[in-house]
């Protein structure tokens, strides 16, 4: 198919995938979904699982396989800007003591699912066909250890953003701890990988190129973009321009390297001065792509999906295993990291519910794995089920999270827990 016969699918495709995306988030609305997580079920709905089900011919036209890249960059640019947005609004709010307590809340969110996911590869292998021809049980079992230890960084973003918290304390530790748990998880998919191929060279890349980049982000990020936020010769235009370029350079250099372009959009958000310059270039940005181009990204991985391998009881049984593991050892660890920590209970519970969601950073690996030939169908459509349930978890134990605290007088929700209200040790058990 020619670009000039692609270019009036696109156009299409994507009216059909804004138009699924707003129904179905008017009737998980109802049920208090965030937009986020139903921009993901319209890509399932629309893909093989249920518009491909029942009218394949259709699906073809509407979705040619041609059309996918497409989807996938476009969706890369409105995701690219969002995580830009979110990095500056996530320091916006100063908040005390919050690093130590994000770097044991990762470390434990990243452990306890890589270990337990891995026993359970090893206790299930001989009896689920979950192995790739040719990979090493080993293997296999540390890519599922890995995979479930992601957490859904862009989406945890977008959903803290959508329910207002991005100034609280618990939303401001899960992105920062959710932004260390993805940067490790996918140096050990690139290191599982590598032993994977036998090939060592791409995880040297990427653990070599997250260590530049944190090192020239630590020493010139600050200072290079105030001087450009800052320069008087710059018209609106001009500095609107700069940025971009900035932006999309940094994105470029951490895809390369392994790190996927979010961290680079979302470090490049952090440097940036708080400055009315920089508050016009974010309203001008964001709009029209969180609207338009955002949903594209979360619609992508839906299109791939199928969920007719679940039907084998064998399978769905290790599906099933894996969602509790997942939620265990992410949910359950990050919630006693923060309450050693010494943090209230209502926000680690909050923390735990959102470093839970996998969202499509899973899906991400999952295609990589796939890709790689670690992954066959069966292991995928089952953290495939991973992703999606515990994605919708999120929004649900939040807002439960939110209701007990209210009824048992512990303040009135998120707002409770806004930055800097840090209980005192004396208060905390």
């Amino acid at each position: 198919m020619s670009p000039v016969d692609l270019a009036p699918r696109f156009f299409l495709a994507v009216a059909v995938i804004l138009l699924c995306c707003r129904a179905v988030a008017w009737l998980l609305g109802k049920v208090g979904q965030p937009a986020v997580v139903s921009e993901m079920l319209a890509g399932v709905l629309l893909g093989p699982s249920l518009f491909g089900l029942f009218a394949p011919a259709a699906q073809d036209v509407l979705f040619p396989e041609q059309l996918y890249p497409v989807l996938y960059v476009v969706g890369q640019v409105g995701l690219v800007i969002f995580m830009f947005q979110a990095g500056y609004a996530f320091t916006t709010h100063r908040v005390p003591n919050l690093f130590g307590t994000a770097g044991a809340v990762s470390l434990a969110g990243v452990l306890a699912p890589l270990g337990l996911g891995a026993l359970l590869v090893f206790a299930t292998a001989a009896h689920v066909p979950i192995l790739a021809p040719g990979v090493p049980l080993a293997v296999s079992a540390a890519f599922v250890g890995v995979t479930l230890a992601i957490t859904a960084f862009p989406m945890l973003a977008r959903i803290i953003t959508e329910r207002g918290q991005a100034g609280t304390r618990h939303g401001s530790l899960a992105l920062a701890s959710g932004a260390i748990d993805d940067v490790v998880a996918w140096v050990l998919l690139a290191v599982v990988l590598a032993a994977a191929t036998g090939r060592p060279g791409p995880a040297l890349v990427t653990i070599g190129g997250a260590v530049l980049f944190g090192l020239l982000l630590w020493l010139v990020g600050a200072r290079a973009a105030a001087a450009l936020i800052r320069d008087g010769r710059l018209g609106d235009q001009s500095r609107l321009l700069a940025i971009v370029a900035l932006l999309f350079a940094v994105a470029w250099y951490t895809d390369e390297i392994g790190l996927y372009a979010v961290f680079g959009a979302f470090a490049v958000g952090a440097v940036m001065p708080h400055d009315p310059r920089t508050d016009r270039v974010v309203e001008t940005l964001v709009p029209v792509c969180q609207t338009v181009f955002l949903p594209l990204f979360f619609t992508y991985s839906g299109l791939h999906t199928e969920f007719g391998l679940l039907a084998r009881p064998s399978v769905l049984m290790f599906a099933l295993a894996c969602v509790v593991v997942a939620v265990l050892g992410k949910f359950g660890s990050c919630w006693l990291a923060a309450r050693l920590r010494g943090e209230t209970n209502g926000v680690a519970l909050r923390v735990g519910a959102l470093m839970n969601a996998r969202g499509l950073m899973q899906l991400i690996a999952l295609n990589v794995g796939l890709t790689a030939g670690v992954v066959n169908p069966t292991l995928f459509t089952a953290l495939v089920l991973v992703a999606l349930v515990t994605t919708l978890m999120t929004t649900p134990l939040l807002s439960l999270f939110e209701r007990a605290e209210r009824d048992h007088g512990g303040g009135t929700g998120p707002s409770a827990t806004v930055a800097g209200t840090r209980p005192a040790p004396a208060e905390t058990p």
